[in-house]
């Protein structure tokens, strides 16, 4: 994906905020993806484009499987409810 230019062309999709790749240390037979948009009619915007077709295609091609979890930021008063727990 990112040899590709494929990651850097979602990046650029209207409404991406994050799209970048994590490998835990302990299990190299995984990849953390986070991406994070704008909004719901961004990421609906994203899955509808041919983009997500030659990603489908990559799937197939390396047989990666994949599960998809979704968190949604806190709101501010949450955030600040956690503040003690943050150093910065």
């Amino acid at each position: 994906m990112e040899q590709s230019g494929i990651a850097d062309q979602v990046r650029a999709e209207p409404g991406n905020e994050r799209y970048e790749y994590f490998f835990p240390m302990n299990d190299p037979q995984t990849v953390l993806l986070i991406d994070s948009w704008s909004d719901q009619r961004a990421l609906d915007q994203h899955h509808a484009s041919p983009m997500m077709q030659t990603i489908a295609t990559l799937r197939e091609k390396y047989d990666l499987h994949m599960r998809a979890e979704r968190y949604v930021s806190v709101s501010p008063e949450g955030a600040a409810a956690d503040e003690k727990f943050i150093r910065r």
